[in-house]
This record gives C-alpha cells, structure tokens and sequence, in this order.
C-alpha cells in the first residue's frame, strides 16, 4: 500500500507538471513548431475530408453521436405555432421558423439580394442608446433588441427593412479599378412608432462549424493576447468584451457573436431560439415579447425544456472543422506568405491550442488552426454599426474565424462576407478594413495582382 501510495503521488505529480507547461505555453512556441503538424488539420483530431459543414467531430464516442444527432434533428426541425403535438411554441413574432433556415447547411446566412428583398437569414439588432443594468443593450420600447420581421396568423410583424447601395471606387496601385457597395438602412412599415435615437445594426448569420473548439481556448489564452497599448507598435490592440452570463449571473469573457457578446454556446442557442423564433427555454424563460402589445400572455413557458437544449448546444459544439485544401500548391504557399507579410496574422492567429478539459476530451489539447485571436478590433468608421455592445464599442467587432471559409460558396452558395453581407468577395471584404487594419488594407492595395490574386487563393484553401 505504502509503494502504491507514492506511485499514485508521483503520477500526480507528473500530471500537473504536464498540465502547467501547457496553461503556461506561449503563443510564439506553436508558432515556432507550426511545420511539425499537418496544416489540413484546420481542427485537429476533429477535422473532416469531407467538403460539408455537417459532419460530426470524426473522434466521438458512440453515445455522444447519437446526441449530436439527436440535436442536429431539433437545429433543422420547424417550429410551428401552439398548441401543436410537434415543435411547438413558434412567435409571436419571429425571424424563422428553424435554426437551419438562418444558418444555411450550418454555414453563413445569405443578405437580400435587392432592397425589397426581406431576408429570412438576415437579423437586425436594436437598441436605445446607452447600457442596461449589465452593461449590455437598452431595449426599444415595444421592439425590445431585435426587429421581428415575421409573425403568426393575427399577429403583426414589428416592421420591415428597406436596403439601399451606394457605390464606393477605389483603384490598386497597378490601376486596375474596384467597386465597393455600401448599404444603407432604413426600417420600413413599423407596427408602432419608433423613438427618436433608435440604434440598428445588420447581423448575417454566422457558420457554426467548430464552435466546440473555440469553446475550449482559454480565458487566459485570450487575455494573453490581449494588447491594449500596442505594446509591439504593429498598429493592432485587441481586447476581450466582458459581457453577461445568464448561467452564473455574472460578467465573464464573450467569445461568440460579431462582437463577442455571447459567453457560451449555451446561450447562443437559448437566445436564438428566443429572439429569432419567439421560443422560451429554461435559461431565456420569458417571451421576447413580454410587455410589448404582441406578447400572447399564455402561460406555457418554457416552451423547449432542458433537454432539448443541451442537445442541440451539444450538436453545434461537436461540429468537425472542414480540412485545408491544396496546402502544398506553389501558389497557395504564395498567398500564405503574404498573408504574414501584410501581417493578417496579427488578429487572424493562425494557430491556437485548446485547454485541457477533462470533461470533454474531445476537444482537449488540441492543435487547431482557427485564424482568430477572438478579440475585438477598431475596424474604422466605415463598417462601424454605432451601436456598443458591453465593452465592444461600435466600431469594434471581434475577429471571426475564417477555417471553412474556402467552401463556403461550394457549401451554400454564399460569396457575402462580413457582419452586413456588404462584401461580394474576399476581395471586397480585405478592402473594407480600416481602423487597425487600414494599413493592412493600403499594403494589399499595393500589391501586384499576382500577389492579390496569389493571397485569394490562399483564403480559398482554408
């Protein structure tokens, strides 16, 4: 007993050495050591060759699949209004009757083509100015923070939105021209007036793919990137937005949404499922109508229970990340090069490795490569939405991955990038940077249309 007592403490001991040295890893280490791995690996172990969005996390037990699939069939299920003896609870007001419907083959949303065009995979925040009790958004009165754009039989939808372009032009520095669309938006057909100072901000869905594994970076390996002064005179800051935990009841680190409002997958989910479809859940347990003229004062919430919750948050946390493509080919590595050059990387980490998590091992200590530091950026005026968020201000928006990004248009068709869907093009979206990023954007301006071209094709690989 005496010899098993001390075998036990040394293998403690040697545990919780190897568990240090990795918390205390240094970003620089993976870096230094990138060409050791095989860069298809965009997820790790949790990474599929298959060209889909929907594939489970290849490393999964055989329990755990049948949850991911027993949440993948309520995210694509449609809810329906109540009483009804099947996915019922829909509105009364709403923006869609199902998860996939806004987030199309789980990937990103598409914008209206026109500006009459109501899109159905297209969200718009409100707020009045100002922060609430959490530091979070100041609803509209009788609009709350979210414009519903649908509703059930008998119901009026909150209002509608008109979009109209205008043409930026703007010339690389060999000459060749390009051409921006701004757009412009402006809420129509309004089921009641608004009040004056009214702040909206577009929203495009966002792919859900690899969200387990952004899950389990570290709070710490997001504050170690943190640099709030410019320490290294690169131009570029970043810091993480401290927003509200319905869970805990506390202010913890954002690490989801456009500007990294949402802590937890968990609560991504409850708040979509509340705000886009009118349905209540255990976590979000009030209409989002309550106390506004439309609010049905049935008393039937929760509509959605615990378990149906935690099924499909397990769903969008077990979602594999899509392999790179053509890592070897000259010109990608071209583009991969430049990409570094014009310092991308610099808010696009391309490398991260997740906690130790003993919970879920699957996405424990994993090399992966996300090209996010999940940080806020000062991204200039022109695609501010002048609306704050917690500590994000409103030309601030967190870094959004872009592994998955190459197959987006093969995937659903999609070639609309940023928050607003304004970007037709990588191209366009590289060209919409400003703030930190102006002097990015000037360098690519200055590019060779090889080199342009060459930085494209690396993107595509991704």
């Amino acid at each position: 007993m005496f010899i098993q007592a001390i075998i036990s403490r040394i293998v403690i001991i040697i545990i919780s050495c190897t568990l240090l040295l990795i918390g205390c890893r240094k970003p620089q280490e993976i870096n230094d050591r990138i060409e050791n791995y095989d860069e298809r690996l965009s997820g790790g172990q949790q990474t599929t060759f298959n060209e889909t969005y929907d594939d489970a996390f290849p490393v999964l037990s055989a329990s755990k699949v049948t949850t991911h699939n027993l949440g993948d069939a309520v995210f694509g299920a449609t809810f329906v209004t109540s009483p009804a003896p099947i996915n019922p609870g829909l509105g009364p007001v709403f923006n869609n009757v199902s998860c996939g419907s806004c987030h199309i083959n789980n990937g990103v949303g598409k914008p209206p083509v026109n500006g009459t065009e109501q899109g159905q995979s297209f969200l718009f925040k409100l707020s009045m100015p100002g922060y609430d009790a959490h530091g979070g958004s100041v609803h509209v009165p009788n609009y709350g923070v979210q414009l519903q754009s649908r509703a059930v039989f008998g119901v009026q939808p909150e209002g509608k939105v008109s979009i109209t372009y205008s043409n930026i032009q703007g010339e690389f520095t060999d000459g060749v021209k390009y051409n921006l669309q701004k757009p412009t938006y402006t809420i129509t057909n309004p089921y009641m007036p608004l009040p004056a100072g009214v702040l909206m901000s577009p929203r495009l869905p966002m792919a859900v793919i690899g969200l387990g594994l952004l899950d389990a970076l570290t709070d710490n390996w997001m504050l170690e990137h943190q640099d709030l002064n410019d320490a290294n005179n690169d131009g570029i800051t970043g810091k993480v937005n401290y927003v509200w935990n319905e869970r805990t009841q506390t202010k913890t680190i954002g690490r989801f949404g456009w500007k990294a409002t949402i802590p937890t997958i968990e609560q991504q989910v409850a708040l979509a499922f509340n705000e886009d479809m009118g349905i209540t859940s255990p976590l979000f347990p009030v209409e989002s109508t309550y106390g506004q003229f439309q609010y049905d004062k049935l008393n039937d919430d929760s509509e959605i229970n615990d378990s149906i919750l935690s099924t499909v948050t397990f769903y969008i946390k077990s979602l594999a990340v899509t392999a790179r493509r053509n890592v070897n080919d000259a010109t990608v590595q071209q583009g991969k090069s430049i990409f570094k050059q014009l310092n991308c990387s610099g808010c696009h980490l391309m490398t991260a490795r997740t906690g130790v998590n003993m919970g879920y091992t699957e996405v424990s200590n994993q090399l992966i490569f996300p090209f996010t530091d999940l940080l806020l950026h000062d991204m200039g005026s022109e695609l501010s939405d002048n609306r704050p968020e917690f500590d994000a201000l409103g030309s601030e928006w967190r870094t959004p991955p872009l592994w998955g990004i190459g197959l987006s248009q093969k995937i659903n068709g999609n070639t609309h990038y940023l928050h607003d869907g304004r970007a037709r093009s990588l191209e366009e979206a590289i060209l919409w940077h400003g703030g930190e990023a102006l002097q990015n954007k000037t360098a690519y301006t200055k590019l060779t249309k090889e080199d342009r071209n060459a930085l494209i094709k690396f993107l595509q690989s991704l």
